[in-house]
């Protein structure tokens, strides 16, 4: 994944300072765009800027894009992207299996009202409901119905999965996680909160799912290798759902920053500049591959396996990861 190197390269070379809501300084800059793709056959005249092919295993599988510079917990990734899948506010399924990340964003509840899930599967809408019989109003006699507006949910995702197995050329299909006024409140809205799937063919015919997402902010450090490879994850698993080949990843980074020391040099335990420097110079590995279980087919059996009764063990059982074998771990403190 050299494309991190990139990142990192673009951020200490051209990045401009920046204060921010933490009170830690990032170097930052704007629009940073890649794609990962798994069939090189959707590129038959060359490949375009900033595209990166993931080898086709042998093995049964999909190649992930995990970075292998850094050592990342495959299980707070999968648990993680499942408690999304399962539209739940609550982090008691992440404490359950001890993934504490989510920790300082939880309220006295311990919920997360702007969790990315919460929204997949039910984006708040209003449905409009008769509340009288209609009757002409005013000088032009318009016969206007009394309503009112009643709360409702749209179950995106799901939508979403319906449609590609129903329509796949949609190009209708996105998803969002951005609510304007739970955003404007929030204590930490949704970083990566836009999302589009689109089925692409190869020159021969053949369907391939693509999804492009758009991330708002972007720790370099601690959150986007995370997220290059849970929305990687999120692609091979729809894919899996609906029986199309992967295809493309597609990312676009629209803040991407590293945090850092301040000009005096305070601050120093948030600077994370030399630690991506040290992850800049590590040659980076073979990518690891994920199998799926067979057993998986709809979105509720990926809902069963966040019951109080299924073990961490059990769940990474029905997401494998296979030949991963990264450098060692860089610790970075992060800013709240």
């Amino acid at each position: 994944m050299y494309v991190y190197r990139d990142m990192i390269n673009e951020v200490l070379s051209y990045g401009t300072r920046k204060e921010n809501r933490t009170g830690v300084d990032t170097l930052s800059t704007f629009n940073f765009n890649y794609e990962v793709c798994w069939d090189r056959a959707m590129f038959p005249h060359g490949l375009p800027a900033n595209t990166h092919m993931l080898p086709n295993p042998q093995l049964p599988g999909h190649t992930l894009p995990l970075l292998t510079t850094k050592k990342i917990r495959w299980k707070n990734i999968v648990v993680e992207m499942l408690w999304f899948l399962s539209g739940d506010t609550s982090i008691e399924i992440l404490q359950r299996h001890k993934c504490k990340f989510w920790d300082a964003w939880a309220d006295e509840d311990g919920k997360v009202p702007s969790a990315y899930g919460n929204f997949w599967r039910q984006f708040p809408i209003h449905e409009w409901k008769a509340t009288g019989e209609a009757k002409p109003v005013g000088r032009t006699g318009m016969v206007v119905e009394p309503v009112e507006a009643v709360p409702a949910f749209n179950d995106q995702l799901a939508w979403i999965v319906d449609q590609l197995r129903k329509s796949p050329m949609n190009r209708r299909l996105v998803l969002s996680a951005w609510a304007p006024g739970n955003a404007q409140t929030s204590k930490l809205p949704p970083c990566h909160f836009a999302m589009a799937f689109n089925v692409q063919l190869t020159p021969e015919g053949e369907q391939r799912l693509c999804l492009h997402l758009t991330q708002r902010s972007c720790d370099l450090a601690l959150g986007v290798p995370y997220n290059m490879a849970s929305y990687g994850l999120l692609l091979l698993i729809m894919s899996h759902l609906t029986g199309i080949k992967p295809g493309i990843f597609a990312h676009t980074l629209c803040d991407l920053h590293i945090y850092t020391s301040k000009p005096d040099g305070s601050m120093a335990e948030f600077d994370h500049v030399p630690g991506l420097q040290e992850q800049a110079r590590r040659q980076p590995g073979a990518l690891p591959r994920v199998v799926i279980d067979p057993a998986i087919q709809e979105l509720s059996d990926i809902e069963a396996l966040m019951k109080p009764e299924v073990t961490t063990a059990e769940i990474l059982e029905k997401f494998k990861l296979e030949g991963y074998d990264p450098h060692p771990a860089i610790n970075f403190k992060v800013a709240v």
